[in-house]
């Protein structure tokens, strides 16, 4: 399990670099680059689908209670103080993100995923260096 964990963690690295490289004029290149759309939303919901998966490979690898919801998985790693309690419960809101992506439940707006989503992204980087402590 430790394996699949550290592999899990260097994807979710790999997802940020490809961000990262789409940041540049974020908001003109969303609005008139559907390619560029496409791929940025894509990598954004790797991302945040694998947060979800290492927090799940992270609970039961530590043998902790099984999550009723993604959302409740970063729940779990708090209680655990895997993850700093305050942290765990902001950082949940990813599961949200994830959710509202994989099932396009509205119109995805170039200011929020650019001007709100992205500056946001450093979270994610919170996140594993939480993890790589424990680990």
């Amino acid at each position: 399990m430790k394996e699949r964990i550290v592999q899990k963690k260097g994807r979710i690295r790999e997802y940020l670099a490809l961000i990262a490289g789409l940041e540049p004029d974020c908001r003109e290149k969303f609005l008139s680059d559907p390619i560029y759309r496409g791929a940025l939303l894509h990598y954004l919901y790797l991302m945040a689908d694998s947060c979800v998966s290492l927090a799940e490979m992270v609970i039961r690898d530590k043998d902790l209670r099984p999550p009723q919801s993604y959302h409740e998985a970063f729940d779990i790693l708090g209680e655990a103080r895997i993850l700093d309690v305050e942290f765990a419960y902001s950082f949940a809101k990813i599961a949200g993100f994830r959710n509202f992506l994989a099932h396009d439940y509205g119109i995805v707006d170039a200011q929020v995923i650019c001007n709100e989503v992205l500056p946001q992204v450093h979270e994610v980087k919170e996140y594993l260096e939480q993890l790589e402590n424990l680990l």
